[in-house]
């Protein structure tokens, strides 16, 4: 399998796609080809590290990573990613609870298999330097979710870009309590500053030789070909029994996420409808009602990881769509107020009494405003992207209750925070390099 740049540069391997991030003229990396797949190829998998094992096995044929896929799997996908079944009847609801792992976010899924396809590609001989840094924009969980991934790895040293006051309390601990070989900087600005300046480091031609310059957001291919795994997971889990396909609702920021479940059902997973639920950044929603793509700054809200003006992955998307039209006919989106998201919450809470995290309030949201006639026998799933105890400032006092933490999540709040606040300035990263 080779990966090219989505502005049609040369093709290179996987281990080169990872190891770079971004591709020599600024495009992404994407899979020469989706490969088409079945179902009945997944017959002797049952756990989620085996299907996703099987389900990438075509994107790292011929690689140095071949050989050790099925362990990579099984090391960094160990944690449960249940389908729970909240409502029945004409009208089904599932929830994809992705927020089990390390940091209680769905990005520990694509961060762990990163991390651990990086370190092995360092330790082949294949990579083009012995050590790497690794420049991470965060508006959400990215940041606590690669911090945790890379944590003390040889040969990888993590800087954590963060905007400064744009996220909740617990969230800002996750990504600056580690230390290390993590570096922990909180831009004075918004996400998009983070983002730019990223993206500018892995321009400069002289930073990346002097540091072997890497991206672990959703930028780099190997954050999200795991991603698109537990869509075909829970897909051909439904489908086993069932005979019926799923559709998802997926709160979405800088489009990772949800490229990947539209990554899967191109490659042929039995998944129906596809909807994205953002907040007040509006930019994906315009787009789809009047076709013109305008990025903008990014607008601070109460689901802060959604916070993203100008999605990066949009560009993998368009190379997939070639006109507005057409993708429309892949998704549909949703905006949801901060004072929607406020009332989901509490409205959710009522009916089943589980507390939701605002990005996941926003995709409750977006389900509920379906017309009936198109949730009605049909299976939809929620897709649930954090856990509500790291927004406790936000959800407690919404609930009138305490929410307990998860056992990780709790023993690092104990750990000290160790950050230095920055100005949106690609001098002061180069400066602490």
């Amino acid at each position: 399998m080779k990966f090219i740049s989505t502005r049609k540069s040369l093709a290179v391997g996987i281990e080169d796609a990872i190891m770079s991030g971004t591709a020599p003229d600024g495009g992404l990396y994407v899979p020469e080809l989706l490969p088409e797949r079945h179902i009945d190829e997944f017959r002797s998998a049952d756990s989620f590290h085996e299907i996703a094992a099987l389900w990438l096995q075509p994107f790292f044929a011929d690689s140095v990573l071949e050989p050790e896929l099925a362990a990579i799997c099984s090391d960094a996908l160990n944690f449960p990613i249940p389908v729970t079944s909240l409502e029945q009847g004409d009208t089904p609801l599932s929830v994809l609870e992705l927020f089990h792992g390390p940091t209680a976010a769905f990005k520990d899924v694509g961060a762990r298999f990163l991390a651990a396809t990086m370190v092995r590609i360092i330790e082949s001989g294949k990579s083009c330097s012995a050590s790497i840094t690794i420049i991470v924009a965060t508006s959400g969980d990215t940041g606590a979710a690669v911090a945790a991934a890379f944590h003390r790895r040889p040969g990888v040293r993590v800087v954590v870009l963060l905007p400064d006051g744009r996220v909740s309390p617990r969230q800002q601990h996750q990504r600056t309590c580690w230390g290390d070989n993590i570096i922990s900087l909180a831009v004075s600005g918004e996400f998009d500053d983070c983002q730019r300046l990223a993206k500018e480091a892995f321009a400069d031609c002289k930073l990346n030789e002097a540091h072997h310059l890497c991206s672990a957001n959703s930028i780099n291919v190997g954050r999200l070909l795991p991603q698109s795994a537990y869509y075909a997971a829970a897909s051909i889990r439904h489908f086993r029994a069932t005979g019926e396909k799923t559709s998802f609702v997926i709160p979405t920021g800088n489009l990772g996420n949800g490229l990947a479940c539209v990554w899967a059902r191109r490659m042929g997973m039995p998944i129906g409808d596809i909807v994205f639920a953002t907040n007040a950044n509006t930019t994906i929603p315009d787009y789809l009602l009047n076709g013109e793509w305008v990025p903008r700054s990014s607008v601070a809200t109460l689901a802060s990881a959604m916070d993203v003006g100008d999605p990066s992955n949009m560009e993998r998307l368009q190379l997939l769509n070639t006109d507005v039209d057409q993708m429309r006919q892949e998704f549909s989106a949703v905006t949801v107020s901060d004072e929607t998201i406020k009332a989901t919450i509490a409205d959710e809470y009522q009916r089943h009494e589980i507390a939701w995290c605002p990005h996941t309030a926003t995709g409750f949201h977006a389900y509920r405003m379906l017309p009936e006639s198109r949730r009605r026998n049909n299976h939809w799933v929620v897709v649930a992207t954090a856990h509500a105890a790291k927004f406790d400032t936000i959800v407690e006092p919404l609930l009138g209750t305490s929410i307990a933490a998860p056992a990780e999540l709790a023993e690092l709040l104990t750990w000290p925070s160790q950050y230095e606040t920055i100005s949106a300035s690609l001098d002061e990263i180069a400066s602490r390099l």
